[in-house]
């Protein structure tokens, strides 16, 4: 039964920010008679979801469990808390996975539930929910969103020969996971000179996923995004956020803002360019909770320098570029191989002629 709860709660990622993507299974006597999972948007919750789906069916939940993935929320916000909820429909235990680490939920989701008599246990499914939800827990914790960095190209390392070639390194297969990679996460987010040598639209194109896709967020510390580039012109129908310094030019960010782009003012690092600590808690203080770095190479350095990058997904086509080849990364600086950032592989398999891996950081 949690297994199921979390399948439906990764069906929801990249469509629930600011909310976590929850997953409920309500079950008696070992049958399912309700299942729900946190909407667009985070609104109804999962529990919420499900109760409405017993309802619409004329199903009593007396005496049911309930497997969540995450602790019921106890807070009144635009929606009542789900543990009253569950309370009122009369389920006589409730499994979750974790406990909501929320300062106004953390354990009194639960409470509410002991003491209108329901059984509760936690734990079941905690190491799966604490993965799907990772971005959450860290906005939570850290006040930043999870950092999940996108990389395609050769064997060696290389995104793009030395004249800039770059279309395409890796094939169809490879591509269009790298379009299911955008529909799980909340935003994408590019460098400047990404923005303005590819002219990107950075949406999700996959059928059926259209309508899903991704906040787009572009680092341009002077606000050089162009008025006529796809980004600036289609802010309106799909949101375009432009991060930049506190002192880029009134007169750019009035014309992008003009065009509905979203500008988001942080500090100056100490090289002059933006901040990306800074930016990262400007994007947890907006609610991301998930963001897929996808270039270029030194957006992927300023991110790994920082200690930003939670996760890599790295495609590799079968080629050699060599090394006057332009870098997946730029430079990091480090003397010692004890300051490198390290990764542990979590799978590998193989997307047609190419490789996808996929890595997390040790912490």
């Amino acid at each position: 039964m949690m297994r199921a709860a979390l399948a439906l709660a990764r069906r929801s990622l990249g469509r629930t920010w600011p909310n976590p993507a929850v997953g409920c299974v309500i079950e008696r006597d070992g049958q399912v008679i309700a299942r729900g999972r946190t909407r667009d948007g985070g609104r109804p919750h999962a529990e919420a979801d499900a109760i409405a789906e017993a309802a619409k069916a004329g199903v009593s939940l007396e005496g049911a469990t309930a497997y969540v993935t995450l602790e019921p929320c106890a807070h009144h916000g635009r929606t009542p808390p789900c543990a009253d909820a569950l309370v009122s429909a009369g389920v006589a235990r409730v499994v979750s996975a974790l406990e909501d680490p929320d300062p106004r939920v953390k354990g009194q989701g639960h409470a509410r539930l002991k003491a209108a008599g329901i059984a509760v246990e936690v734990g079941e499914g905690a190491a799966d929910a604490a993965q799907i939800n990772a971005g959450f827990l860290r906005r939570v914790r850290e006040g930043r969103p999870l950092f999940h960095l996108k990389m395609a190209g050769s064997l060696d390392g290389r995104i793009a020969t030395a004249s800039g070639e770059s279309k395409w390194i890796t094939g169809p297969a490879a591509r269009q996971d790298g379009h299911r990679l955008r529909a799980i996460h909340d935003a994408i987010l590019v460098g400047a000179a990404t923005a303005a040598a590819d002219d990107p639209d950075l949406t999700c194109r996959l059928p059926g996923l259209r309508s899903y896709s991704p906040v787009r967020i572009v680092l341009d510390s002077q606000a050089r995004l162009s008025p006529t580039s796809r980004l600036a012109t289609s802010a309106r129908a799909t949101p375009v956020w432009l991060v930049c310094t506190k002192d880029a030019p009134a007169d750019r960010r009035d014309r992008l803002a003009g065009l509905g782009v979203e500008i988001v003012e942080v500090d100056v690092g100490t090289d002059g360019r933006i901040d990306v600590a800074a930016a990262a808690q400007a994007l947890g203080t907006r609610g991301l909770t998930r963001v897929l770095v996808e270039g270029g190479g030194h957006v992927a350095a300023s991110f790994l320098k920082a200690g930003l990058v939670d996760g890599i997904s790295s495609y590799r086509a079968g080629l050699i570029l060599g090394g006057d080849g332009r870098s997946a990364v730029g430079g990091l600086e480090f003397a010692r191989l004890g300051s490198a950032p390290r990764f542990r592989l979590v799978s590998a398999r193989q997307l047609q002629g190419d490789t996808l891996e996929t890595w997390r950081r040790e912490d």
